[in-house]
């Protein structure tokens, strides 16, 4: 009996030392164990944006081109996923270099490793540029709603990956790498301009110049599964939580923060467009409840880190009607076909977010934020300005000179034949729906 007491304490006391041993490894690395999981699964819930898009946005098209819609969205995140590891993530957020680009210090993720991110991010470099990737894979997926129905498969690999390359990392570098915006100081939380503006910027331009699809007159395409679109709007929703909250980079009370603001301005947005529609047409859609969910998630994300629920009520209340008004009246008069709304909701909420931020920003809730116009001041709007302008001009230009430099080697749209067949199997030898009398008809945003 005295041996196996003796034996049970010597295994006792080993399980013991085990145990606990990673603990003291995780101390001595500097490296918090609940940041990081925190982190891991913020990214997580960006990563299932991406998959949420494509239902939001496969819900809109003609049936017919469903699957070009899913195929779009996926692709992008392995070419991102890709082109992050490589040069990506080293262009965004390597040592700077004349505060506009990062250098290859981490090319291929090398120099990246299980090392504390910085003293006071105590979470894996490895993990906070996988948190990262996640992001950019978001903003290249946005930009294919404005193109959806009718370009190239090809053109779109060539296209995301310049875009990528060219567009969204020395923006994110600008932003958050130290670049000359960051030194500027705007506040941009979790990707207002890097993300929404850029993707809804370039968006607009890919559409202009491709041309409408064939058959666009007004009210003659609408959404074909709404259904569809509604889930992907909830996915949206639920992944926007780690795209915000994770954003703080720890989990604190500023996380808890983004992710109250989060859920607000959503809610804000969703019952102001309705309630404009509702005035305008007489009744209450959930097309327009859906779509002002997400101006009010797009129009919190640069300010979600920096101010009041109440603050965000007001962003969000402002973003439903103004964005309508984007889709419902504004690309009718200039007749641009953005086929599911890219710019009128991403850019145009981005915008108001942006500007917002420089209004309604307090240290009150934050003591990292830089007060804005209503906590006494006001350069942080012209700040906040500057940053829109340079993203719209930044965007517009080099998206115009990417697709032109395609173009010179290849048409950037299907031919006619194709498009009117479906690109489900023009482009991919697939159909998306077994069932026969399905007619094709169907449509994106626009009212």
């Amino acid at each position: 009996m005295g041996l196996l007491k003796l034996l049970l304490g010597a295994v006792t006391l080993a399980i013991t030392l085990g145990t606990s041993r990673p603990a003291w490894a995780a101390q001595e690395s500097g490296i918090s164990a609940g940041d990081t999981g925190f982190i891991l699964i913020c990214a997580a819930l960006v990563m299932l944006m991406t998959p949420g898009l494509a239902m939001f946005y496969g819900g809109m098209v003609r049936s017919k081109n469903i699957l070009s819609v899913l195929m779009q969205c996926l692709a992008t995140m392995a070419l991102v996923s890709i082109q992050w590891i490589l040069i990506g993530y080293t262009l965004s957020f390597g040592p700077d270099h004349h505060a506009l680009i990062g250098d290859l210090t981490f090319w291929g993720f090398g120099n990246i490793g299980g090392e504390a991110l910085s003293a006071a991010v105590p979470i894996p470099h490895l993990a906070f540029a996988g948190f990262q990737l996640m992001f950019a894979v978001i903003a290249a997926a946005l930009i294919t709603g404005a193109f959806a129905e009718r370009m190239k498969f090809s053109v779109f690999v060539v296209f995301i990956l310049l875009w990528t390359t060219l567009i969204y990392d020395p923006l994110a570098h600008w932003v958050w790498g130290g670049g000359w915006l960051s030194r500027l100081g705007i506040m941009d939380f979790a990707g207002g301009t890097v993300v929404h503006i850029s993707s809804g910027v370039s968006g607009l331009v890919a559409a202009v110049l491709l041309g409408k699809r064939i058959g666009n007159e007004p009210r003659a395409i609408r959404p074909h599964n709404m259904p569809l679109t509604v889930l992907g709007a909830g996915l949206l929703w639920f992944g926007w939580f780690g795209f915000n909250a994770g954003s703080a980079l720890s989990a604190n009370e500023i996380a808890a923060l983004a992710f109250v603001v989060t859920n607000t301005c959503a809610a804000a947005g969703a019952l102001s467009w309705v309630a404009a529609e509702w005035l305008h047409h007489g009744k209450p859609t959930v097309f327009g409840a859906v779509s002002g969910a997400v101006a009010g998630l797009v129009a919190i994300t640069p300010a979600a880190g920096f101010v009041s629920p109440l603050a965000a009520i007001a962003i969000g209340l402002i973003a439903g009607p103004l964005c309508y008004l984007a889709v419902s009246r504004i690309k009718e008069q200039f007749a641009y076909d953005d086929a599911l709304d890219v710019f009128g909701i991403h850019g145009v909420a981005e915008s108001w977010g942006a500007v917002a931020t420089g209004i309604l920003a307090t240290t009150a809730v934050n003591p990292s934020a830089i007060d804005g116009l209503l906590a006494g001041n006001p350069a942080q709007v012209l700040t906040q300005s500057i940053g829109v302008v340079a993203t719209y001009v930044f965007a517009a230009a080099l998206t115009y000179a990417i697709l032109k430099a395609i173009s010179i080697f290849t048409a950037l749209r299907v031919s006619p034949a194709e498009e009117e067949a479906g690109l489900e199997p023009s482009l991919h030898g697939e159909d998306g729906y077994s069932v026969a009398d399905l007619s094709g008809e169907g449509h994106a945003a626009a009212f």
